[in-house]
């Protein structure tokens, strides 16, 4: 790589066309210019100017040279005004947060993009896991989660909460909730339906679930696309357990039955960021929306 002060100093040189005047402007001697002259051609295997009379002409090789060292000048000014640069109204902002909080929240950020057009979202709908996975590789951000993690690699901040709904086929409205019932109509698998139904079951005040073995319900169906859960209870096929957020998006929620919980039973919403990391002022843009928007 060369030298950056050479090119600086050859720069200078060419734009001067005097080395005494180049020494002056850069605090040099004039052998020091003449210095990084000679090692910069070393460098670059070629003369860059042919000097005679105490003054000299630049060669081809010394104009690419030039040019070269003009990029660089002007690639280093455009980083600076990027530096200096924190709007909250403009940049990329890249997050992440589960498939049914995504439901509610892109929408969002389609209509603060169209009031900011220069503020874009790089939105991802993933579990926990893997939120916490690309906030530590640097992937993403920050994320919204439902469990606070246990690594102090991150700072979390409570925005709000979320219930669980236990979700079955509309024939099943107004049914006992009892084992038997779970059994008949057969669990519509997801990947956090063992997740949702362990805490459900635990909290819900139906104590007669507390001891249900999750892994020995019949499952009638799996998928793990959010938008498609719902389809198959709706369809009657069997029950499962959602966020709130995603029946509300459902197109057919009235063909859904929420079995009522004795006591509500809700997913805490963090967001999360690493601990050490400084965001662009942009994100607090996005935070005040995530607040707002549990609220």
């Amino acid at each position: 790589m060369i030298n950056p002060q050479w090119l600086t100093t050859f720069k200078t040189l060419i734009e001067t066309e005097h080395f005494t005047q180049t020494a002056e402007l850069l605090n040099m001697t004039q052998p020091g210019v003449s210095q990084h002259i000679k090692k910069l051609e070393q460098a670059c295997g070629y003369p860059l100017i042919t000097r005679y009379n105490k003054q000299f002409e630049i060669t081809e090789q010394g104009q690419l040279v030039y040019q070269y060292a003009q990029q660089q000048t002007l690639q280093y000014q455009l980083l600076i005004n990027d530096l200096q640069t924190d709007s909250p109204y403009e940049g990329t902002c890249k997050l992440a947060c589960s498939g049914s909080f995504a439901l509610s929240l892109y929408p969002q950020l389609l209509r603060l993009q169209q009031q900011y057009p220069k503020l874009h979202f790089h939105l991802e709908a993933a579990p926990n896991h893997k939120i916490l996975d690309s906030i530590e590789n640097n992937t993403i951000d920050i994320g919204i989660v439902t469990q606070q993690p246990m690594n102090d690699l991150f700072e979390t901040t409570i925005i709000g909460q979320e219930p669980l709904c236990l979700v079955f086929p509309l024939q099943y409205k107004d049914h006992d909730l009892t084992n038997e019932l779970l059994t008949t109509c057969g669990l519509i698998d997801h990947p956090d339906a063992q997740y949702y139904l362990t805490k459900y079951f635990k909290h819900c005040g139906h104590h007669n679930l507390i001891d249900i073995k999750i892994e020995q319900l019949p499952m009638t169906s799996y998928i793990n696309q959010l938008n498609q859960i719902l389809i198959a209870v709706a369809e009657g096929i069997g029950f499962t357990v959602l966020p709130q957020s995603a029946i509300d998006h459902f197109v057919d929620k009235n063909r859904l039955y929420i079995a009522p919980p004795l006591a509500l039973v809700t997913e805490q919403l963090f967001i999360i960021q690493k601990k050490y990391r400084h965001l662009p002022i942009r994100y607090q843009t996005v935070t005040s929306l995530l607040t707002s928007l549990c609220q």
